[in-house]
């Protein structure tokens, strides 16, 4: 199959990671390049990503999705952040919020008053000052204009793959159903030539994108891009994932709850829960992890549970010659702060911006395997943040996770915050300081001190400044309706959305 002279991008697999690239490409060069995504019914996808981050949105944005029609067709709820249960110590809590707390000065950010302010016993907790870490706790949430509030999404993976997938084929992108049952490779020079499917025909391209998850078919088994491994930094490598009947409102964040060998997640759609239980294999076995699940969910079961096995890490390279790994084929970094889309989003983008015009640039695939690594090695640092500091020693697993080493640009944030209190994002890194500051607070690291320039304010105009901020945020809480209020007002879902459950 390729009958015309048109640069033909060829997708294989579809999914999340599969439509996203299909809608992403079509929707910018579909005049000038052909894309083709070949997927099977017969292949289920991973489809537990339920959770999402802001930068989902600026996506939005480009495929023109109509954000009340896209959450009520998954089924979705609004997130503002996730609430860690149980990882500093057993029960204790804090939320990752997805806002910003306080006000900066150009010299320092809000936690050096804040740090201040909690040393002279005049503070409230570092969350009462950020609205969306408040609005979280009271289950509050409106869509405000001018970008008044940030927040993500809860959403049914399947369901947003087939709205997705609605947009790519509305945008040109063209569907071949079948099975992958071979990789053909040009003999001159190794690269990609055609798929080869189980029905016998031939999908001819000239950049082939591997979105086929773990199997990483294209990248991997034909492409042998290698593999470096997270492990021995991100030691869970299992999940088992179940879906069960909401019993009660959904609430605007998701929930994290460490457990003795790894952590459960429990993300509210507006039609069920979506629960799962990350492990290690090397602490639990697949059976006394699926009883562990069962035994702390809420609401009877939809599914059986399914056992999901992984390894954190990335590919060497995510481009090589005419192949590109984008999703779960490109490399995995556990699902703990919900990046998974994101990345499959920064990958896509970052290719249509590289795509050749007429044969693969060496330039191009240099940049785009560079950033790609970046991106990685930014979202591991702060994942294993959550791990390493703890004050957890009650299992083999939690002892495993405070003793390891960590990667030197991980412990060189750490020093700098314990040192003075301060925080700096690197350029193009996704977490930015607020995002540190809250898992770091909320993990038990305290500074040992503060910018100096907080003491040139007296104790009354310090705690006068906290004060205005809290009246502030507290008074823009007050005014928001309940979040299931304003779900049901804003994008009530007209089905249950079962038909995506296996």
């Amino acid at each position: 199959m390729k009958k015309n002279n048109k640069y033909r991008v060829v997708i294989a697999g579809g999914g999340t990671a599969g439509w996203i690239t299909a809608a992403l490409l079509a929707k910018a060069v579909n005049k000038a390049v052909e894309i083709v995504l070949v997927e099977s019914d017969d292949i289920p996808t991973v489809g537990v990503g339920e959770a999402t981050i802001p930068p989902l949105q600026i996506m939005h944005q480009i495929l023109g999705v109509d954000e009340k029609e896209f959450l009520s067709k998954t089924n979705g709820t609004f997130k503002l952040g996730i609430q860690f249960e149980n990882w500093k110590a057993l029960d204790h809590k804090y939320i990752h919020s997805f806002g910003h707390a306080g006000k900066d000065n150009w010299v320092c950010g809000f936690q050096h008053f804040w740090l201040a302010g909690n040393e002279k016993g005049f503070a409230r907790p570092y969350g009462d000052y950020c609205l969306e870490h408040l609005a979280a706790r009271r289950s509050k949430f409106a869509v405000i204009p001018k970008n008044g509030i940030n927040y993500a999404y809860h959403l049914d993976a399947g369901l947003y793959a087939k709205l997705l997938r609605e947009l790519a084929e509305g945008f040109g992108a063209i569907r071949k159903e079948g099975k992958i049952k071979h990789v053909e490779l040009r003999q001159n020079d190794g690269y990609v030539n055609a798929l080869h499917l189980a029905s016998g025909e031939a999908i001819e391209g000239d950049l082939f994108v591997d979105c086929t998850g773990f199997r990483a078919l294209l990248i991997e088994q034909t492409m042998h891009a290698g593999f470096e491994d997270y492990s021995h930094w991100l030691p869970c490598n299992s999940a088992v994932a179940m879906q069960t009947e909401s019993d009660q409102a959904p609430v605007p964040y998701t929930r994290s709850i460490a457990r003795d060998s790894g952590w459960q997640w429990q993300i509210p759609l507006q039609n069920r829960v979506g629960n799962g239980l990350v492990f290690c294999d090397k602490y639990l076995n697949d059976d006394e992890a699926i009883a562990k699940l069962k035994t702390n969910v809420d609401g009877a079961a939809i599914n059986d549970p399914r056992v999901i096995k992984f390894k954190t890490g990335m590919r060497r390279k995510h481009w090589v010659k005419n192949c590109v790994a984008i999703g779960l084929s490109s490399g995995f970094l556990e699902p703990l702060e919900s990046t998974s889309i994101h990345l499959i989003q920064k990958s896509a983008i970052r290719l249509a911006q590289l795509l050749p015009s007429n044969g693969e640039s060496t330039t191009d695939i240099v940049e785009f395997n560079q950033q790609c690594a970046t991106d990685f090695k930014f979202i591991r640092d702060f994942i294993i943040l959550h791990y390493k500091v703890t004050q957890r020693r009650d299992t083999p697993f939690w002892r495993y996770c405070a003793d390891m080493e960590i990667p030197d640009s991980l412990q060189q944030k750490i020093n700098l915050f314990v040192e003075t209190g301060k925080i700096y994002q690197k350029s193009s890194e996704l977490f930015a300081e607020e995002s540190w500051m809250q898992v770091m607070i909320g993990q038990g690291l305290m500074p040992k001190t503060y910018h100096p320039l907080v003491n040139s304010m007296s104790d009354d105009g310090l705690n006068k400044y906290l004060n205005d901020i809290w009246q502030q945020t507290h008074k823009k809480v007050e005014s928001l309706p309940l979040h299931h209020e304003f779900v049901d007002y804003y994008c009530k879902s007209h089905h249950d959305g079962m038909e995506t459950v296996s």
